[in-house]
């Protein structure tokens, strides 16, 4: 299964954010032993690496943070034709759109996202970290 996993749930993650940490960790976790396979996107990228980097005041830091994460992920570039097509979205988020567009075009099956609410006319699944670890495919073989 092919999945995006939305900026804020990578910094639950890498940040350890309360209460979202321990769900977090879970998705990562099961993204590194192959359960799935998690992508970011590669405007996610340089988003994680600025709150990274705000935090820790580190840019080696916040480098490795992210080179350890891309260890785990893989990475999805956006397009002119993603953008283009996110315009004219019902997607009400812009970025959250662009990110859909991604995820469609890249044939990924869902997108993780503590802000499902905007994604309320996506054409693709969303769920909540959550909702995605109750997925009966996951439950299949998984520990957690």
């Amino acid at each position: 299964m092919r999945v995006l996993i939305d900026t804020c749930v990578v910094m639950d993650f890498l940040q350890r954010r309360e209460p979202f940490a321990d769900t977090a960790f879970q998705v990562f976790r099961l993204a590194a032993a192959e359960q799935f396979s998690g992508y970011i996107t590669a405007k996610s990228a340089t988003d994680i690496y600025y709150l990274t980097h705000r935090c820790t005041h580190s840019d080696k830091e916040a480098r490795t943070k992210l080179n350890q994460l891309l260890s785990i992920v893989g990475m999805l570039d956006s397009t002119a034709d993603d953008v283009f097509h996110a315009i004219s979205s019902e997607v009400s988020d812009f970025e959250d759109a662009v990110m859909m567009e991604t995820a469609l075009r890249s044939r990924v099956e869902c997108i993780i996202t503590r802000n499902i609410k905007d994604y309320a006319k996506s054409s693709i699944a969303v769920y909540t970290p959550d909702q995605f670890l109750e997925l009966p495919e996951l439950k299949k073989g998984s520990d957690y």
